[in-house]
């Protein structure tokens, strides 16, 4: 009678080491298909940047419009530089009673 508890804790064990040997197993493929699709990726994106820096830049476009001088530039490219300071500003709101 004393032998069919320690029979069943045998069987249990057994089984156990099997599912943890069958666990590992699974654990250690996904590990490795993660590390081959890792490389896969990595040269893909190696060979990528190496074709982008192999392949000649485009020249950069400069028009000139037709009705503007050689020296002035267009209204579109001024910059509008703001009247007055932040200083002048942040007192204005200050006073307002903005600063909630």
């Amino acid at each position: 009678m004393a032998d069919e508890p320690n029979k069943m804790r045998a069987e249990i064990r057994a089984r156990q080491a099997e599912d943890g040997k069958k666990a590992m197993a699974e654990y250690e493929a996904s590990a490795a298909a993660t590390r081959a699709k890792t490389e896969k990726l990595r040269a893909l994106r190696l060979a990528k940047e190496a074709a982008e820096l192999a392949a000649p830049k485009p020249p950069a476009k400069t028009k000139a419009k037709a009705g503007a001088k050689a020296g002035s530039k267009s209204a579109k490219t001024k910059k509008k530089v703001p009247d007055g300071k932040l200083a002048d500003w942040l007192d204005d709101q200050a006073d307002s009673g903005h600063n909630t």
